[in-house]
């Protein structure tokens, strides 16, 4: 379809109005003039006629000469420009203003002679065949006395009459032209007026679909542009504040989405990822921006997790399960999805939230593998204490030196109980948030504080003729809690004394730096193999069972030592080569 301008489609048609109406205006006024024109000049020839009649009467008494004189008289008077003739009622021309009558024609035949014979008054306009050109005439009897047999004719070129009319049809062209012009820059105007608001509410629609929905539609002054301005407006209004609504809701459901921890993805009907959250794309190990717009297959290779979403996208209710994603850091997913419906009620894809049960798994193996771990270090004690109570009380033991050595294996284990429940105490106590925060925290020297753990281990040293080497500058201070601090250090001291030879020194170095200061606890003993290192500060575990129960550890020491150094915001490392000896350290940061 070919598309215009608004301006061009309004203004030719203004202008073909207006030329339509100064045509027919032009045309019907010339006719009108023409009509007029010839009027007015007919009945001044009926005027001259009627003046001239009497004349004519009072010279017919005197003959035809007499006529004859008359009628070239009066053509003098006239300037020769209206003729006059006398004819009879027999067509004899008796006078004429301008040729012989003797010589012109009968002219009984003339129309405008026989009506005014007939009825007192005649006319016509034809070619005159005597003076070669067209005439106007006008023709009345002349009164003589009861009867009329003569007849008055004067007539005039119609030419004259005509170049009258070219001249006023000239005036009246000229006239239409320039109302024609006048009109063609008014309808111009006209025209522009009401195609500018037009154009102008395009432009601001325009913006509008640009985004820019602050401007606003002026008043046109038309009622119909006027009301449609504020329809404009209003739609302007009303979609500045759904955008602002959506742009609010969307920004809150970012929020809400990023700051989950669950994982969030939608899918399409198809299956293409449409949204994925940050945890989302964290837990599956992908960019969300790379993610979005490609096939779940595409972005996870997990045949679980591409069944599931294709169970929930077919799927009427909500859909649940769990999936694990097999590797060398072992994951497991609890997963839930949800068809999502269009405002028509046809599918339009899935959500699909992913927890991760990982963390939680490993805590209920560790909690499986504490619970066994601590079943069968007590059941040991309580295993023994049992067998000899009951060899003592069936009184089946008669020797002094037997009971004494029975009983002596019973409180042996009953103290080893005793040492494994308060671990687990103490284990309890630092892993419970509120003991945490009651935990004091002061300035200590760091010397004075390790200088008292070896006191306390120099006894378990010198049975195995062991020497604690220590080396701390004086100056060297943090902020920790005292009590917890010496017992980790005593904890480590007594592992590095237990797994050692005789004889063998300990080292204890403490390095001050800018951001924490490392106490390093370093034994010559049998040293860890690199495929326990990772696990030996997990509660009961132990490299060699045998040699720790032999050794009468719990298993929980090392563990203790980790959770006081994490209690004063710190870690703890290990060093260790099998035959060559393990370096524990602790590092604390300084506050």
């Amino acid at each position: 379809m070919f598309r215009t301008r608004l301006i061009w489609r309004l203004y030719p048609w203004f202008l073909a109005v207006t030329l339509l109406a100064v045509v027919a205006a032009m045309v019907y006024f010339s006719r009108e003039f023409r009509a007029f024109y010839r009027g007015q000049l007919r009945d001044e020839l009926k005027a001259v006629a009627g003046v001239a009649a009497p004349e004519v009467a009072r010279a017919l008494g005197h003959g035809p000469a007499e006529v004859d004189t008359l009628c070239k008289r009066f053509g003098r008077a006239g300037n020769d420009q209206l003729r006059f003739t006398v004819v009879t009622s027999a067509g004899r021309v008796l006078g004429d203003s301008q040729e012989n009558p003797t010589l012109m024609d009968n002219h009984s035949d003339r129309a405008e002679i026989q009506a005014a014979f007939r009825s007192g008054y005649g006319e016509s306009i034809r070619f005159s065949p005597t003076l070669g050109g067209e005439m106007l005439y006008v023709a009345i009897p002349v009164p003589e006395g009861d009867a009329s047999r003569t007849a008055i004719r004067v007539a005039v070129f119609a030419n004259a009459m005509e170049e009258v009319i070219a001249q006023m049809r000239t005036h009246i062209l000229w006239a239409g032209l320039v109302i024609v012009a006048c009109v063609a820059i008014l309808s111009l105007l006209i025209s522009r007026s009401i195609s500018q608001p037009i154009v102008s509410m395009r432009r601001i629609a325009r913006l509008f679909a640009g985004g820019q929905l602050n401007v606003r539609v002026p008043a046109a002054g038309a009622t119909e542009l006027d009301d449609l301005a504020k329809a404009l407006n209003e739609m302007a209004t009303q979609l500045g504040d759904r955008i602002v609504t959506i742009t609010r809701q969307r920004s809150e459901l970012e929020t809400i989405l990023s700051s989950m921890i669950e994982g969030v993805l939608a899918v399409d009907s198809s299956g293409y990822i449409v949204s994925i959250n940050n945890a989302a794309a964290e837990l599956l190990g992908v960019d969300p921006a790379w993610a979005r717009g490609r096939s779940v297959e595409e972005v996870v290779r997990n045949v679980g997790l591409q069944q599931f979403v294709r169970d929930t996208l077919v799927s009427d209710k909500p859909t649940e399960g769990d999936i694990s994603f097999p590797g060398a850091g072992e994951r497991f997913f609890h997963v839930q999805g949800a068809c999502l419906m269009h405002a028509r009620g046809e599918r339009a894809g899935a959500v699909i939230v992913l927890s991760d049960m990982t963390r939680v798994h490993r805590l209920e193996n560790l909690r499986r593998d504490f619970v066994a771990n601590v079943s069968h270090e007590l059941k040991t004690p309580v295993t023994s204490i049992q067998g000899f109570a009951e060899a003592l009380q069936e009184g089946g033991v008669t020797d002094a030196e037997q009971t004494r050595r029975y009983v002596s294996i019973i409180a042996k284990h009953a103290q080893r109980l005793n040492a494994i429940i308060d671990d687990l105490l103490s284990l309890s106590r630092l892993e419970d948030g509120s003991e945490r925060r009651a935990i004091s925290f002061e300035n200590h020297k760091l010397k004075e504080v390790l200088q008292a753990a070896i006191d306390l281990s120099a006894i378990k040293a010198e049975a195995k003729q062991m020497k604690v080497n220590f080396v701390c500058p004086e100056d060297v201070t943090a902020s920790v809690n005292a009590p917890l601090l010496e017992q980790a250090v005593v904890n480590l001291i007594d592992n590095a004394v237990k797994y050692s030879e005789p004889g063998t020194p300990i080292e204890i170095h403490v390095d001050s730096g800018q951001e924490e200061v490392a106490i390093r606890v370093k034994d010559a003993g049998c040293g860890i193999a690199a495929e326990h290192l990772s696990r030996v500060f997990e509660r009961f575990y132990v490299v060699d069972k045998s040699r720790s129960r032999k050794l009468g550890g719990t298993g929980l020491g090392l563990a203790i030592v980790k959770h006081i150094a994490q209690v004063h915001g710190g870690h703890v490392t290990v060093e260790s080569t099998p035959g060559k000896g393990s370096t524990f350290t602790m590092h604390l940061p300084r506050r």
